[in-house]
């Protein structure tokens, strides 16, 4: 294997497990029990359908969810998500859904809402540039709403939420695009949670939807069939050609989750391990390292953070690109830079970040 995939903190797509990326390319020439490459099974075989079935299975089985709920695996990324949400649970004439702004992800969220109906903001980040979350005396939801929407992880930011918002009386509603399956959650709580895959559970091509059955039964009947939960339920992910690759490398995930790591909170332990690294290097650098986001709301999976100077950036780039780590460069939108700790970045490897961020400080401050 290339040691820079050891070394990979990028924001997305990140990095796989070294194990499931020895399975897909042993795959790539042949899946053993079918005799062809992945790249060339059909969507409607057998092995597929059954591929399918034990996704589902697990994904269900980690979250501590019964057959109450759906999991889909659909295409369009988290972005189709911002417009299928409002076109199934908005009512006509009804109430606004609340939705929150707390990052670069959520400011996207909100004009493909708009357009399907009526939502109110109950809070914004804006003015304090989305360096903090709200505190719970700050949020006044609707009990009307049909809806709660937030997003749980802001990836360009660093910016988690690390408790659960709303009231079970409203539906809540979660992008999770960037800590699906990092952490134990009350799933059962949760109307619709979704989640592109390329952060901690696959590559690019596939979107993870856990959904509540009661929840879409009720949805508009004139709904396009590619943008209708129910088609996609019906036909187990399979309603048009699915992105068969992609949906097996995150069932190879979800199987080295729960054999491998033990589940959600052995990998819940080990992210907060990492990220407590890496923060530590933060906050003992005597403010060479500036941490971006309020420390009560720091990410255990982005950790957002500047220099000086733009200067001096740029050489820390340079240099780490240097020594092998890959994807350290802040967002566009922001600048600056970020280490993303997703599930498949090793202790190892943010001890060796770590290691490397402590040697270039000193070496800046000779």
């Amino acid at each position: 294997m290339n040691p820079r995939n050891g070394l990979n903190f990028s924001g997305g797509p990140g990095a796989l497990p070294e194990s499931v990326l020895r399975e897909v390319q042993q795959a790539i020439i042949e899946v053993p029990e079918v005799g062809l490459s992945v790249l060339g099974i059909s969507h409607r075989s057998d092995w597929f359908a059954a591929v399918v079935t034990e996704l589902e299975n697990n994904i269900r089985s980690l979250l501590g969810l019964g057959d109450d709920y759906h999991v889909l695996l659909l295409q369009g990324g988290a972005t189709q998500q911002y417009t299928m949400v409002p076109m199934s649970l908005l009512l006509p004439g009804g109430a606004p859904a609340d939705y929150l702004d707390t990052g670069y992800w959520s400011a996207k969220v909100l004009p493909e809402a708009r357009r399907q109906g009526p939502i109110r903001v109950v809070w914004s980040g804006q003015d304090n540039g989305f360096r903090r979350l709200p505190v719970d005396e700050e949020l006044q939801f609707a009990t009307t709403a049909p809806y709660l929407h937030y997003v749980s992880n802001e990836t360009v930011e660093g910016l988690q939420f690390h408790r659960m918002l709303g009231s079970d009386e409203v539906v809540r509603v979660c992008d999770m695009s960037s800590d699906f399956l990092s952490r134990p959650i009350e799933a059962n709580r949760f109307g619709l949670i979704y989640a592109h895959a390329q952060k901690n559970v696959g590559p690019a091509g596939v979107t993870v939807v856990v959904v509540r059955d009661e929840l879409i039964k009720n949805a508009p009947e004139d709904l396009p069939g590619f943008l209708d939960y129910r088609s996609h339920a019906r036909a187990h992910s399979n309603f048009n050609t699915p992105p068969v690759f992609a949906i097996y490398v995150v069932l190879l995930v979800t199987r080295w989750l729960m054999q491998e790591i033990g589940g959600l909170n052995a990998m819940d332990a080990l992210n907060r391990t990492k990220a407590a690294l890496l923060y530590d290097v933060l906050d003992s650098s005597e403010s060479f390292y500036q941490g971006r986001a309020a420390v009560a709301d720091r990410s255990l999976m982005n950790v957002a953070f500047n220099l000086s100077n733009t200067a001096l950036e740029q050489r820390f780039i340079a240099e780490a690109e240097a020594a092998g780590f890959s994807g350290l460069k802040g967002h566009r939108a922001i600048g600056g830079l970020r280490a993303s700790l997703y599930n498949a970045v090793t202790l190892e490897a943010v001890e060796k970040l770590a290691s490397f961020m402590a040697d270039f400080r000193h070496r800046q401050q000779r």
